[in-house]
């Protein structure tokens, strides 16, 4: 296995080709991302350690979606399986796997606690006024304009950042190349760097789409009469475009490593039929 360098441009390929591998198997893309779905809200019932279960579980639901677009490209359909699977190898590797996960929850909750503790809980003080049933217009208005607010934001967004490069591609190098914790995180830290423009790219890419998504379905419904159907299309696409970004991650690892597994597979290879 060596480290991959590729074009800026390669990170529009990348969203292309989650897009094509999603329409191959729609169907089965989606009942994947359903099931994981599911499996969150079922984890977030239990209570004190519903939250680092599913966090802990994260970094093997993209490994199951990098699988399952494996599957895909090789004119397999994917099934639920595929969330186990790393877990089915070799007893050193899973445990490793388990680690993964744990410090990856680890690491959101310590970002989570510091940026509450940064905003002064005024994040959280956000979400609860805008879910409440009664809207109180002048605690909204209030709580956007705390500075806190904003630092917290940002502090949240950087942080997060950071915490992705790491873990970006961490799942797949234990998976399929068998390294261990530090070296796998060390490993997708260095090939995120390397490929900051694709991977630059490739935010910018899903920012524009998202932002093109809602201004056509809003104008389409303004149009039709019918906003009241803006938030069913509003999530409906929000569900469709999560499952490709997890659809499209493998072809992130093929472009950023050359190993036995990305071998003659590129961004550029359309999905089997």
């Amino acid at each position: 296995m060596k480290l991959l360098t590729v074009p800026a441009g390669r990170g529009v390929l990348w969203v292309r080709s989650g897009f094509r591998v999603f329409f191959a198997k729609p169907l089965a893309f989606s009942a994947l991302f359903a099931a994981f779905l599911f499996g969150a809200l079922i984890l977030l019932l239990l209570p004190v350690v519903g939250a680092l279960l599913m966090l802990a579980a994260l970094p093997l639901v993209s490994q199951g979606f990098m699988l399952a677009t494996q599957r895909a490209l090789a004119g397999q359909t994917p099934l639920a399986s595929v969330f186990l699977e790393p877990l089915r190898g070799r007893r050193p590797q899973a445990i490793v796997m388990l680690k993964i996960g744990l410090i990856y929850a680890a690491a959101s909750l310590l970002i989570m606690g510091l940026s509450d503790w940064v905003d002064g809980g005024t994040f959280n003080a956000l979400q609860e006024a805008m879910t409440s049933k009664t809207a109180d217009t002048e605690r909204l208005g209030a709580l956007l304009a705390d500075p806190r607010l904003t630092t917290g934001m940002l502090l949240r967004l950087s942080l997060a950042s950071c915490l992705a490069l790491p873990f970006w591609h961490a799942p797949a190098l234990v998976h399929w190349e068998a390294q261990g914790p530090a070296q796998a995180l060390f490993s997708s830290t260095i090939a995120c760097w390397r490929n900051k423009g694709a991977f630059a790219v490739y935010a910018l890419t899903w920012s524009v789409l998202i932002v093109l998504f809602g201004v056509l379905v809003n104008s389409v419904f303004i149009l039709l009469n019918a906003p009241t159907l803006m938030p069913i299309a509003a999530m409906a696409g929000g569900l469709m475009f999560s499952t490709v970004f997890y659809a499209s991650l493998y072809f992130t690892y093929t472009d950023c490593f050359e190993s036995q597994v990305s071998a003659g597979v590129g961004a550029d290879v359309p999905p089997a039929p």
